[in-house]
């Protein structure tokens, strides 16, 4: 091994769960570098530890600057934001291809990838939601079909979702969301990601990352009014609403267009796989060391971070 390539590279380092890898990295003792578009932001969020380079995932002259004296890359990257939304195809499918290609000329083999969850091509078509999810199938299928050290690691949402739509005691949930749901903790995944990278016993699997259960918002509004002690009403608006916003909108501001995909896929997550969580969940504590947050465990976080 090249001992003067001695960094990982987390691109997406500033990003929710990119935060939580680069600190896990760090507190593992590894050297870390991310690439931002903006330095004082990135180092106000992560601090002075990591190295930084501030340039442009989309430009080659920065990816390539970034990838110098790396031994290992992991992508986490997303433009799901209103100021990026429009240069989703440059970000998530150009530049990591970009990437790709740039570590191979770099000698560098080991490459981790933050997909979704799991990418069914025939319930995308299924729901009309192909566009939505077309850019990690290509990602996933160009990883799988080349000859790197690669691992797929396919993120739930984050559990931080149930709290979005939650407005002090009631979840104004479009759709109504009665489907159960695969949710995960942030410090979860970024500690999951920082041993990953770091295996070389985990080449070509992709590994389904989720907490221990499956929650629809329903569900998961029962569960937060039992362990705050303070009841939780649920408000259902219609997704059509959100569809009808987005036609609207779409000319000058695509973003809701995208939201309303992620609304209406889910409201309609395939239960055959938020059945097969439990066994998902243990396969992950099978596999890495570290103690999974629950879903219980991320309420109580968050009532003591409000005060409650």
């Amino acid at each position: 091994m090249d001992m003067s390539k001695n960094k990982i590279i987390v691109f997406g380092g500033t990003g929710y769960y990119g935060q939580q890898i680069v600190r896990n990295l760090l507190q593992k003792g590894e050297s870390v570098r991310i690439l931002s578009r903006d330095k004082a932001r990135a180092k106000k969020i992560l601090g002075d530890e990591p190295d930084i380079i501030e340039g442009d995932i989309t430009k080659r002259e920065s990816v390539i600057e970034s990838l110098e004296g790396t031994k290992a890359v992991i992508i986490s990257i997303s433009a799901f934001h209103p100021k990026l939304i429009r240069k989703v195809q440059q970000i998530e499918r150009d530049a990591v291809l970009m990437i790709f290609k740039e570590a191979k000329n770099e000698g560098i083999d080991r490459v981790v990838y933050l997909s979704g969850y799991e990418m069914k091509e025939d319930v995308l078509r299924k729901l009309k939601l192909l566009r939505f999810g077309e850019i990690k199938l290509i990602i996933e299928r160009t990883l799988s079909s080349s000859e790197m050290n690669w691992t797929i690691l396919g993120c739930a949402p984050s559990m931080e979702l149930f709290f979005t739509f939650l407005k002090k005691d009631k979840m104004i949930v479009p759709g109504g969301g009665k489907c159960a749901v695969p949710t995960i903790s942030a410090r979860d995944v970024g500690e999951i990601a920082a041993q990953t990278v770091l295996r070389n016993d985990l080449k070509g699997k992709r590994i389904r990352l989720t907490g221990p259960e499956a929650f629809s918002f329903p569900e998961a509004a029962k569960r937060i009014a039992k362990v705050s002690g303070t009841p939780v009403r649920m408000i259902n608006i219609p997704l059509v609403m959100i569809k009808t916003a987005s036609i609207i909108a779409r000319p000058f501001n695509p973003f809701i267009r995208y939201v309303y995909w992620s609304l209406k896929l889910l409201n309609n997550f395939p239960q055959d796989l938020a059945e097969k969580v439990p066994i998902n969940h243990q396969l992950l504590l099978n596999t890495f060391d570290y103690i999974p947050t629950t879903f219980d465990v991320e309420i109580q976080k968050r009532l003591m971070s409000h005060g409650g």
